[in-house]
């Protein structure tokens, strides 16, 4: 089954020279900085490198943050530690010695700034994450997609989603300035970005067990439990700015009903299957409402401004699919009531209470990796605060942020692959 997702832009950011003359007081010290810059550089390449995959990927990411992680993190003694604000805490001397800026996926060109190594490395990650979500959309939108690409898909979300999780959880609680209303790093945005995660991985589940013939209980309960995703997705966001969600939220919203209708629809199957032929009937009449209603949102979407990729949903394959599916399944049902049982159709539809067993995505957590063996305490201690840096901060004329420009902005043709 083809696959269409919403994506919103990459973040964008300022160079980084790392050029710490001065307070980089040794050869050692000084290749440390050339090949932060370095690695800075080549991962941000990444980012929209057509060809990149997650090996490829996962190695610059490693490469840059196993040095990066020298710069906010403990090496190996207590040489060139400076006290916390509080005075709890030991924090490396390099951390806030560098100026980065970065923008937010839902805030358009306007880029925060912090003098905080952890900033970086949440932004940075943070865009790890969604690569790993575009690497998927790329992967579900080609054509005749392998088994093994499908493995990649799902695989993907659920990086993505460990690694939005872990940021939350883990490394956005330790920035010393909190994040503002509306950008990336506060938790309602990364919440949204986790669930979307799995919500979609979750939709591979379910074109997988529909291509092996799953029976219909199964796939009714993924999809139920998949609708609920995407409905808890979009209440996430409904205190943000509609200027900046509304797009991303009709996305939301049509993905929930969509399900439902999926949901609805197999339910129905399994109605009829047990010889409740008046309930299956009301049960796809409800999923062809859900249906109708995604339908409507899906020309909403299209209209709305916002951050985002541009498509028509409603005109692809996979949405196109489950239009006929629920047509044809009610005229069956239909078609048997009037031949065989003869059960009054309910007033309400049926109360779905299904609960997936199998097949519910799970994050992957995310790992730094191991610190750079060129981050030793004997190179650190050749760091000179005292000695100040020629770095961007002390540059008259500020580095602009350009935006990304990248590949996969556009939607890729539904060509009505399977993904099995």
């Amino acid at each position: 089954m083809a696959h269409w997702f919403h994506r919103n832009p990459l973040k964008a950011t300022a160079p980084v020279s790392f050029n710490y003359y001065g307070v980089a007081g040794s050869p050692a010290a000084n290749k440390i900085c050339n090949d932060l810059r370095t690695n800075r550089a080549r991962l941000l390449e990444m980012f929209t490198d057509v060809t990149c995959n997650p090996e490829i990927m996962k190695n610059a990411t490693d490469a840059y943050f196993s040095l990066l992680q020298g710069v906010f993190s403990k090496v190996d003694d207590d040489e060139g530690f400076i006290s916390s604000l509080d005075g709890t805490t030991q924090e490396n001397k390099m951390r806030f010695i560098q100026n980065f800026k970065w923008t937010d996926t839902l805030q358009g060109n306007t880029p925060s700034a912090q003098q905080d190594a952890i900033f970086e490395l949440v932004s940075m990650a943070f865009n790890v994450a969604l690569w790993y979500t575009k690497f998927a959309s790329r992967q579900a939108g080609k054509e005749n997609v392998t088994e093994a690409e499908a493995k990649d898909v799902h695989r993907s979300l659920k990086v993505a989603a460990g690694t939005f999780k872990t940021l939350k959880d883990v490394h956005v609680p330790r920035l010393i300035t909190p994040a503002e209303k509306g950008r990336d790093l506060e938790p309602r945005v990364i919440d949204a970005y986790i669930i979307q995660c799995q919500a979609e991985a979750q939709e591979v589940t379910i074109a997988r067990a529909i291509e092996l013939k799953h029976n219909a209980t199964l796939i009714a309960a993924l999809a139920f439990e998949t609708a609920n995703f995407y409905q808890k997705a979009d209440h996430t966001l409904n205190t943000l700015e509609p200027e900046c969600s509304g797009k991303w939220r009709k996305y939301f919203q049509l993905k929930q009903l969509f399900y439902m209708a999926y949901a609805y629809c197999y339910h129905g199957q399994t109605l009829l299957a047990s010889d409740k032929c008046g309930e299956a009937i009301r049960s796809l009449q409800e999923a062809q409402r859900c249906y109708s209603h995604a339908e409507a949102l899906c020309k909403e979407y299209r209209q709305t401004k916002g951050p985002g990729t541009t498509a028509k949903p409603s005109e692809q394959l996979f949405f196109l699919k489950l239009g006929g599916l629920i047509k044809n399944t009610l005229e069956k049902c239909q078609r048997e009531n009037g031949f065989i049982y003869f059960h009054k159709v309910p007033v309400e539809p049926p109360q779905l209470e299904l609960k997936a067993s199998y097949g519910l995505a799970e994050p992957i957590p995310f790992e730094l990796p191991p610190l750079s063996q060129q981050c030793t305490s004997e190179v650190y201690a050749t760091f000179d605060l005292t000695k100040g840096a020629k770095n961007d901060k002390a540059k008259p004329k500020e580095e602009e942020v350009k935006p990304v420009k990248e590949p996969d902005l556009k939607p890729q043709k539904d060509t009505g692959c399977v993904l099995s």
